[in-house]
């Protein structure tokens, strides 16, 4: 993962990347060979991001505000899915979605 900071961050979560030109050429390194790309309720790196990747890597953006999830599915691209939500709600619903996946499946 990469956290990018911005000139307006008071304090910013551990991890985070304040050089921007370096948070980009991490951003650049992780989207190689990506084949999906989750952004998830930041809409000023989710809209960078999203101009970074290559067509053809689907894309799922999930915030809460239609106009960000709108403003990102509407790159043109048929790989990309827009979902209006909740971000807590959303990844709560994955992780129980990828349990069931290891789950076996009932018989009879």
């Amino acid at each position: 993962f990469v956290l990018a900071g911005s000139i307006r961050d008071d304090g910013p979560l551990p991890d985070t990347q304040m050089d921007l030109i370096k948070a980009q050429q991490e951003y650049a390194k992780l989207l190689e060979g990506a084949d999906m790309v989750l952004m998830l309720s930041t809409m000023l790196h989710s809209i960078g991001v999203g101009n970074m990747t290559p067509a053809g890597v689907k894309m799922v953006c999930v915030d809460i505000n239609p106009a960000v999830v709108t403003k990102l599915s509407d790159r043109g691209s048929v790989e990309s899915v827009g979902v209006v939500t909740d971000v807590g709600l959303f990844l709560s619903l994955l992780v129980q979605q990828l349990d069931k996946l290891t789950e076996p499946y009932p018989v009879g």
